[in-house]
């Protein structure tokens, strides 16, 4: 992170267990992470050591998200991490983790600056029919059940999907 001079990583698929910040030996980072088993359920966030004593909140949802607000100068920046359940897993499972991103989302106030990094287990694919706002018809692989959720989500809380507007 610091020679490629990123300031905040969202972590998925991690395999810590407990709900925790650890300073990043040597290197000035904090993590805060979360995760119930060591199943790669968990998810972190790592903030560089310029921004560190930023964070004001920290919310812990479940193993699958985790929110950091930060205030920059008089800037208020809101991070998500989150990792939605696979396809295959059963739907109460699916409609959980979305009802709380969804709880995490609202809860942020209009006029703060909203990221989420996340693997949300769904290809949104090549084609951005019905859904340009949001999608930036460069998308990869073909679409698969777990598109409609994604897109859906990013429509109704006006957010785009940023790697979709970027030739890979």
């Amino acid at each position: 992170m610091s020679r490629m001079r990123i300031n905040i990583a969202c972590l998925q698929e991690t395999k810590w267990v407990a709900e925790k910040a650890r300073e990043i030996e040597r290197t000035g980072f904090k993590m805060w992470y979360t995760g119930k088993t060591r199943n790669r359920n968990g998810v972190a966030i790592i903030v560089d050591g310029n921004l560190k004593d930023e964070v004001v909140e920290i919310k812990r949802k479940s193993d699958r998200i985790i929110f950091v607000k930060l205030m920059i100068d008089e800037e208020t920046f809101n991070i998500i991490s989150a990792y939605a359940p696979q396809i295959g897993l059963d739907e109460s499972t699916k409609k959980a983790f979305w009802e709380d991103l969804e709880e995490i989302v609202q809860g942020v106030p209009l006029g703060e600056k909203l990221f989420i990094g996340a693997d949300l287990n769904g290809h949104v694919g090549s084609t951005n029919e019905g859904f340009e706002r949001v999608h930036g018809g460069y998308g990869y692989g073909v679409k698969n059940e777990g598109r409609e959720s994604i897109l859906d989500f990013a429509v109704a809380y006006d957010l785009i999907l940023a790697n979709t507007f970027f030739k890979k």
